[in-house]
């Protein structure tokens, strides 16, 4: 039977604690990555969509200010 120093079992366990801390940081790293471009994106349709809609209420602004439809009322 083979017996391990102590100096052994705490290098193992030095190194063990080590893999399973890089593993967690590693873990959380792309969680917060994916949530962030997920933001992202969400922020950036919400902009789009704001865009949009500022363009169609000019475009309805414009169209209710033609001078045709003016001479039509008259």
């Amino acid at each position: 039977m083979e017996r391990f120093t102590k100096g052994e079992i705490r290098k193992d366990a030095v190194q063990s604690t080590v893999e399973a801390a890089a593993g967690t940081v590693g873990q959380v790293t792309s969680i917060i990555t994916t949530a962030v471009k997920d933001v992202a994106g969400a922020v950036g349709g919400f902009a789009t969509e704001l865009f949009e809609i500022r363009d169609s209420a000019r475009r309805a602004a414009a169209d209710s200010a033609d001078p045709a439809d003016s001479a039509d009322d008259a």
